[in-house]
């Protein structure tokens, strides 16, 4: 077996955890190589621009299109990349979000938050929640806080702090649509610990949004402006593929595509890594930034427990398509940002986002740029089908709920197969149990383990190149 020099770490896996993870070692002065079994970098962050017949090109998103701002980590990344400048937040005139109830576009309630109404009239006077419903929600103000720490499904707490529509209408298209997720499986502490603290701090839901919305006002009231509201929504002008080809061009260190690592063998003081090209690397750490089910294949002969316990996270498979309309032929059916569509209602696809109207400059002029969510659990009968019948069945949505029956300039699809792990109850444990368990100079990173984001990605190997950088200092 032909063995190159050792490295002080080896990476696995190019989407943007790997390569978050190379970025922060690079600036450590600490040198990596980064395997990659596939033909690009970015795994799911993947951005076309399509020229469509237009004055300017359209910018399609297959995977992520933007990150938040609340959780910092993403934007500090692309200000050291350079691209502060190229941030733009969503199109805050037009944020309206629409629920599908009982088959009609209805508007979410201006003023809810998250879950929470925090605002009277729009509240009471909307159609989306029966009196009933509503009744049952302001409830949450006088029912007693949980004493228990222990996780629950956000089913669970939602119906308990506000009751079965909340959760019907409200909670499950916009709060599990986030994760792709199951709200009767779903952890609330690995994905809303906020509503738990909140509940904890203030004893009502609704009682802590509105001192957290007086807190941000008077935050945003004292600090320093610059004339640009900040959004909670930021995204590159060239779509999020910026961030990976901004990455790709500035990390020097060994870079390569179409090699992945079929078995980690301990040698020493670090790992063997025997690459499916048959050649073998050496180094003093590994970075396993791939998906839990691939860390677990290669951890199982050196810790058949870990492996085990990454064995456990379950995955589904998800997709988007894409069309792009001239605006005359199928113009803008709704006054804000998308649809998202409750579980109930059991369509074929999960949410349409106008992407156009969400971002400033997703599409030329006079023209209308869509996704179309599906797949996952809320619907994996549509990944089954083949890209034509998958095209109709989108397109019969389309004119069914929006009206739009013109025939688009073009579309996209992406396939995104076993892709979004799933934060069940105990998952905060269960990776705690992980990264106690995990081998000397192993280290594990991505969207698996602690946030789904872009942000929670590029924080988690933030901090694993700041535990191998202050091991290396260590005496």
């Amino acid at each position: 077996m032909k063995q190159t020099h050792l490295h002080p770490v080896a990476i696995v896996g190019g989407g943007i955890a790997g390569l978050s993870a190379a970025w922060y070692l690079q600036k450590a002065g600490i040198d990596y190589v980064l395997l990659e079994q596939g033909e690009r970098w970015g795994g799911k962050i993947f951005t076309e621009a399509v020229e469509g017949g237009a004055t300017a090109p359209f910018i399609v998103e297959g995977g992520p299109d933007s990150f938040i701002t609340q959780k910092p980590w993403g934007v500090a990344l692309a200000r050291e990349l350079g691209l502060g400048d190229e941030l733009i937040g969503t199109n805050e005139h037009l944020k309206q979000t629409y629920v599908l109830n009982k088959g009609k576009t209805t508007p979410l309630p201006d003023g809810v938050l998250m879950i929470v109404p925090t605002k009277f009239k729009p509240f009471i006077f909307s159609s989306l929640i029966t009196p009933w419903g509503k009744l049952r929600m302001g409830m949450d103000l006088f029912i007693p806080r949980r004493k228990d720490e222990s996780d629950e499904t956000l089913s669970e707490f939602v119906r308990r702090r506000l009751g079965n529509e909340a959760l019907d209408k409200i909670a499950e298209p916009l709060m599990s649509g986030i994760y792709n997720a199951e709200a009767d499986k779903q952890s609330v502490l690995a994905t809303f610990p906020r509503f738990r603290e909140l509940e904890e701090k203030y004893g009502s839901l609704t009682k802590g949004m509105l001192a957290s919305q007086r807190v941000r006002k008077q935050s945003a009231a004292s600090a320093p402006s610059n004339g640009k509201p900040i959004s909670f929504f930021v995204s590159p002008k060239r779509g999020t593929g910026a961030i990976v080809a901004a990455l790709r061009a500035q990390l020097t260190g060994d870079l390569r595509l179409g090699v992945g690592v079929a078995a980690l063998e301990p040698a020493g003081d670090g790992y063997l890594l025997h690459l499916t090209s048959g050649a073998v690397l050496r180094a003093s750490q590994v970075i396993l930034a791939t998906p839990a089910f691939i860390a677990g294949q290669l951890l199982r002969p050196l810790s058949p427990d870990v492996a085990a316990l990454l064995d456990g996270i379950r995955y589904v498979s998800t997709g988007t398509i894409s069309f792009a309309f001239r605006s005359d032929a199928a113009p803008n059916p709704l006054k804000g940002y998308g649809l998202v569509i409750p579980m109930s209602e059991r369509r074929p696809i999960n949410a349409i986002t106008l992407n156009s109207v969400k971002f400033a400059g997703r599409a030329p002029d006079g023209h209308l740029l869509l996704r179309a969510f599906y797949g996952g659990s809320r619907s994996p009968q549509s990944m089954e089908l083949d890209d034509g019948a998958l095209y109709a069945t989108v397109r019969r949505e389309l004119a069914e709920l929006l009206g739009i029956e013109a025939e688009p300039l073009f579309h996209r699809i992406y396939r995104w197969a076993r892709s979004n792990p799933q934060y069940d109850v105990g998952h905060l444990e269960r990776i705690a149990a992980i990264e106690r368990g995990l081998p000397a100079g192993i280290h594990v990173t991505g969207s698996a383990y602690r946030g789904v984001g872009i942000p929670d990605c590029v924080k988690q190997s933030k901090d694993a190149a700041e535990q191998i950088t202050a091991r290396r200092a260590a005496p």
